[in-house]
């Protein structure tokens, strides 16, 4: 039996794309720093000029979903991160957006077949965010560390996965290296050999 199983490592070649909601950006700028930060120290190149990590600002978490699932069928990524922050006020409002963000989310995963992490923070007071977003812990990090299993695990799951010496095998590497997306994304499992 062959067991497949994410990794942190090898990470030269992932690329990802980080969605964010400015709405409640004292959290949200928190989440991104701790994201970030995960992904540099995993050898992941943040800069918004190279060529690893792509990022999508957006008004509000309810417009996350939309362009997170235009990410993840773009077939460039290997996972997409969502970062936001819901916090409970005084009217129904928060019950809406925090569904239709965690549905839509989900959704752009399932329709995509690309992780798309869900990084938003949906709370009760700024205070408990604030806690999330890096006075105990910050989250950020978290769901980084999601994209990078996630991300490894789909390579292998899709016929790309490393070897026993933690390379992509050299066809592979070529096909995803040359953006070619249906090397990528779409395995030929009636055949188990990669289209």
């Amino acid at each position: 039996m062959t067991v497949f199983e994410g990794s942190f490592t090898q990470t030269e070649s992932l690329r990802f794309a980080i969605v964010i909601g400015r709405f409640n950006d004292m959290v949200v700028n928190k989440l991104l720093e701790g994201c970030q930060d995960c992904l540099k120290r995993h050898g992941v190149d943040i800069n918004p000029h190279g060529n690893q990590v792509d990022f999508y600002w957006v008004p509000g978490c309810f417009e996350i979903p939309l362009v997170a699932r235009k990410a993840a069928l773009s077939g460039r990524y290997d996972a997409v991160i969502c970062l936001g922050a819901v916090i409970r006020g005084q009217t129904p409002h928060f019950d809406f957006v925090a569904g239709e963000v965690s549905k839509g989310i989900a959704a752009a995963a399932f329709q995509s077949g690309v992780p798309v992490i869900f990084g938003v923070v949906t709370t009760d007071t700024m205070q408990q965010a604030l806690e999330r977003a890096g006075i105990k812990s910050n989250l950020g990090w978290n769901y980084a560390m999601s994209a990078l299993e996630m991300g490894t695990l789909m390579r292998q799951v899709n016929g790309l996965g490393v070897n026993s010496y933690g390379h992509l095998p050299a066809a592979s590497a070529a096909g995803v290296l040359s953006g070619d997306a249906s090397r990528a994304i779409a395995p030929d499992v009636s055949s188990n050999q990669v289209v």
